[in-house]
């Protein structure tokens, strides 16, 4: 059984509607990071920063979300969210690398200097920086990006699943989206498996 540590709206939840979209039985454990069990000696073992998330899938322990949604797509999709042909695959690679660095980034920094970090370690002048380096990425992504609705290929892969999340994000931080990045995150965000994978980190969250 594979079991997905999640604590609800973070990266986890690329995890989670990974494993929806696969339609693989997991369990979800959830990881009160809001109330320090991030930082217990148990948590810290399966990842040595205590963040989530983190998937064990008998002796496959992996952290971090990119590592996690590609295992699992690799293992039991069969072309689905990774494409099998190399070019397209590596393409994927591609748009993923480019999510978590360069449009993620600045979304995470603001985040950190809002209310993430411990208050004496906020930097409030930082901000605005935050919000002109998400722009820029932006800018970049739309010279790539023309309405279509996928980036990669014809199929939903993940590297939509990856950008409707982070421009999520983004809307939820109050960043002002293009009407064809709008309409994307949009689409994207009313497939069956995201509200799966919500509601099964909130139903964790819950106990």
């Amino acid at each position: 059984m594979i079991t997905l540590y999640s604590f609800p709206q973070s990266r986890s939840l690329r995890a989670a509607w990974t494993l929806e979209e696969l339609g693989l039985e997991y369990q979800c454990h959830h990881v009160a990071l809001d109330k320090g069990e991030g930082q217990t000696a148990e948590h810290l073992a399966r990842h040595p920063d205590g963040k989530v998330p983190v998937m064990e899938d008998g002796d496959v322990h992996l952290f971090e979300s990119v590592p996690i949604c590609r295992y699992l797509a690799e293992s039991y999709g069969d072309g689905t969210l990774l494409p099998s042909d190399p070019a397209a695959r590596a393409q994927v690679d591609q748009w993923l690398s480019f999510i978590v660095t360069e449009i993620e980034q600045p979304l995470w920094n603001q985040a950190k200097h809002k209310f993430a970090l411990p208050a004496d370690k906020r930097v409030p002048a930082i901000l605005p920086v935050c919000a002109w380096e998400f722009q820029r990425a932006l800018s970049a992504l739309e010279r790539r990006y023309n309405g279509q609705e996928y980036l990669v290929g014809n199929t939903f892969t993940l590297a939509d699943l990856f950008l409707t999340h982070t421009l999520s994000w983004a809307v939820s931080m109050k960043h002002r989206l293009p009407e064809p990045l709008l309409a994307y995150r949009e689409r994207h965000v009313q497939r069956p498996a995201m509200a799966k994978a919500v509601a099964r980190e909130k139903a964790a969250a819950e106990g």
